[in-house]
């Protein structure tokens, strides 16, 4: 099967081959709407680029570090992994750095850690107002999070998510709702998850009850989510469902709700958020959201393309969907 060319390009962007060139070297000579149209066309004919607008034009490297807190939560894991996949195929290479607290992270979004890489994707673990009032000068796109004003960032639909799960679960006539999250400094739950559970809540005329919410020790690993529902089981609690701020966590409930002989979903329904793979395969398959992991991969993707390509304008926000996925574990309507 012959290569897509420039021509071919060229011929569906409606452009001359120079254009193509001029853009795809991240010259600027094209006007926005051209530079779109020809990345389109790009797209259209799968044709290959070897480096990505500006890197190439720059003499750079046509790396992109992805840079994920840690790789034991199967959320990073498997977005990098989708990062990486989707860079490779417009011709760049990656490296994977993992920034264990906000300091790191900070670091690697300034290019103290990864000065070898024309361009940055960071799955924040800092606070946006960390980032300072300084935007930096290679591209660099946020992949979740909030929004600071410094980055292009792909706003998940996380409030939309926790809302929907929130509604299942009350759809199915549960009203004592434990919330199982990630340890804060507050102490207290917090951010948009925690905001759709609360406005779920409301919906329904029920009132969330403090003392049901528990975190374990870290985030975002098994483990903690085991401590927790240890210890609400441990108080007395009387509830029954689990609301859990991700897959992970709920994992680590479910096999401390087993282990003391509870039965989900009979006794108690449990969810989690981001539809990892893992959650089809526990037992029982566990209902989750899905934060549209491809439409959130596309947009960085798209975004860091642009940027690459000379794209100077102010930071943008893509914001995508969440939608639920119910499984076993949330049960049937009573």
């Amino acid at each position: 099967m012959r290569r897509p060319t420039l021509a071919d390009v060229a011929a569906v962007a409606r452009v001359s081959p120079k254009t193509v060139s001029n853009v795809l070297l991240g010259r600027p000579y094209a006007a926005e709407a051209t530079r779109a149209r020809v990345w389109q066309a790009v797209e259209a004919v799968g044709y290959r680029v070897n480096r990505a607008g500006r890197a190439l034009a720059g003499g750079g490297s046509g790396r992109i570090a992805i840079v994920v807190p840690n790789l034991h939560q199967p959320y990073y894991a498997e977005n990098a992994e989708r990062l990486i996949l989707a860079l490779e195929a417009k011709g760049l290479t990656t490296t994977l750095r993992i920034a264990t607290d906000g300091r790191s992270g900070l670091r690697a979004v300034r290019g103290e850690t990864t000065a070898d890489a024309d361009g940055v994707i960071v799955f924040p673990n800092f606070h946006p107002d960390h980032l300072g009032d300084e935007a930096p000068e290679r591209p660099v796109i946020q992949f979740g999070g909030g929004p600071s004003g410094l980055l292009d960032t792909v706003v998940m639909g996380q409030h939309e998510g926790f809302a929907a799960v929130t509604r299942h679960l009350l759809d199915t006539g549960r009203r004592r709702l434990a919330l199982v999250w990630n340890a804060t400094e507050s102490g207290l739950p917090d951010g948009p998850r925690y905001e759709g559970f609360l406005a779920a809540l409301a919906e329904y005329g029920v009132e969330a009850d403090p003392s049901l919410m528990v975190a374990g020790s870290d985030w975002d690993r098994r483990a903690p989510g085991f401590e927790a529902m240890s210890g609400l089981l441990a108080s007395g609690a009387e509830f029954d469902a689990v609301v859990c701020i991700n897959d992970a966590v709920a994992v680590g409930a479910l096999r401390a709700l087993r282990i003391r002989g509870v039965r989900v979903p009979d006794d108690v329904a449990l969810t989690g958020f981001d539809d990892t793979d893992e959650a089809e395969f526990t037992v029982p398959p566990l209902t989750t959201v899905s934060p549209e992991h491809q439409a959130m991969v596309d947009a960085a993707v798209a975004m860091l393309i642009e940027r690459l390509g000379g794209e100077s304008g102010p930071p943008r926000v893509r914001h995508t969907g969440a939608h639920l996925i119910p499984r076993a574990s949330s049960g049937v309507p009573r």
